[in-house]
């Protein structure tokens, strides 16, 4: 992943995100999107605390490992994790994914059954297939509420007791989120990873509250791959626009970064021009084996030649590209082609201006990957 900068809008566990990211070569903008907020001191999780402890739940649906863990916490803060655990231990317990069960059997409850899909839609096929008239169904709310459980739930004549553990929100401080999404329409980031369904939508919402949401839009459908950590997210980023996301079939943390790894070798480029071995890869040029530093425009320029080694690419759209308008100062163009030049030394003499028409990348033979 060397050359590539990657965007991560996760607020938990980011650092661990980055890290993996950085040991394949990446550089990391960290834009938080979201931001978990506990609700420890909420009323409403006390009293849905009280309920399941005084009517012990005839199920129980645990749908994330941080809301069992926050929940158990907040319990043992309020000094009745024992009363707690003693409720819910002889419940059928639903996970919905493996962090959520390791996180219930940690706690000491045994897990009865999980959603192997890792989705809400097969924890209420699980659910609904049960008799679940006058049964009591405790629900661990995630960071969402999930109106279609609990009307199925309810549907199914259960009495159901939602505990919310937390909620996810915007963050205090949007300014990091909005410079990730200026460096996404830029095209200086290769992708933007998001690790839950909120974040795709929280980018957004942020994005159009600063006028840059089909922009942002049109870099994902671009060049900004939308790595997902799983089928759920990715449908997110479906319904705001994005055509194309990336996702591992399950979700995991590091079978996205799998993918997202796969995705960007697909994307290296390796040409002869001019007697070198030129290998563009994300952000960086690489000749004969140096790294050739380039500015943002300049390399945008070269990416687009290189793109389509061989074939003229109009004044107009690279200008539109790199510049934002067909109609920008073409002397902007010309003088960003002469520093290009330079900068490639020998392989600079290959970008050829063609009378009328625009430039050129004239290349040996092509091995593009």
């Amino acid at each position: 992943m060397l050359g590539h900068t990657i965007g991560v809008t996760a607020d938990r566990r980011w650092a661990e995100q980055a890290e993996l990211l950085r040991r394949r070569g990446a550089e990391v903008l960290h834009g938080p999107s979201i931001a978990t907020l506990y609700l420890a001191s909420d009323d409403r999780l006390k009293a849905a605390t009280e309920e399941v402890i005084t009517h012990p739940p005839d199920y129980l649906v645990a749908t994330t490992g941080i809301g069992m863990r926050a929940w158990f916490e907040a319990a043992q803060s309020w000094g009745v994790s024992d009363l707690l655990l003693a409720a819910l231990s002889p419940a059928r317990l639903v996970a919905r994914g493996p962090q959520a069960a390791a996180a219930a059997t940690t706690a000491g409850l045994s897990v009865w059954t999980r959603a192997e899909s890792e989705q809400l839609n097969e924890v209420i096929e699980i659910l609904v297939a049960q008799p679940l008239a006058n049964r009591r169904v405790a629900v661990q709310q995630f960071g969402e509420e999930a109106p279609q459980l609990i009307e199925a739930l309810t549907e199914a004549n259960a009495e159901v007791t939602v505990v919310p553990v937390y909620r996810w929100v915007l963050p205090d401080d949007p300014a990091p989120a909005l410079d990730l999404i200026r460096a996404a329409c830029e095209r200086r980031l290769s992708a933007i990873t998001f690790t839950t369904a909120p974040a795709v939508r929280n980018l957004f919402t942020i994005a159009a509250l600063n006028g840059f949401d089909e922009e942002l839009r049109d870099a994902f459908n671009d060049t900004v791959a939308a790595a997902c950590i799983g089928p759920v997210c990715a449908s997110s980023a479906r319904q705001l626009g994005v055509t194309r996301p990336l996702e591992p079939a399950v979700g995991r943390l590091g079978l996205m970064v799998r993918v997202l790894v796969e995705h960007l070798s697909e994307h290296r480029d390796v040409l002869w021009v001019a007697g070198s071995e030129v290998i563009r890869q994300g952000s960086t040029v690489v000749v004969d084996g140096e790294v050739v530093d380039l500015p943002p425009r300049e390399l945008a320029v070269f990416s687009l030649l290189a793109e389509r080694p061989g074939f003229v690419v109009p004044k107009s759209v690279l200008l539109k590209k790199v510049w934002g308008s067909a109609a920008a100062d073409p002397h902007l163009l010309q003088a960003s082609i002469t520093r290009l030049r330079r900068r490639l030394g020998n392989v600079g003499s290959a970008i050829r201006p063609v009378q009328g028409r625009g430039y050129q990348l004239e290349v040996g033979t092509d091995t593009t990957e």
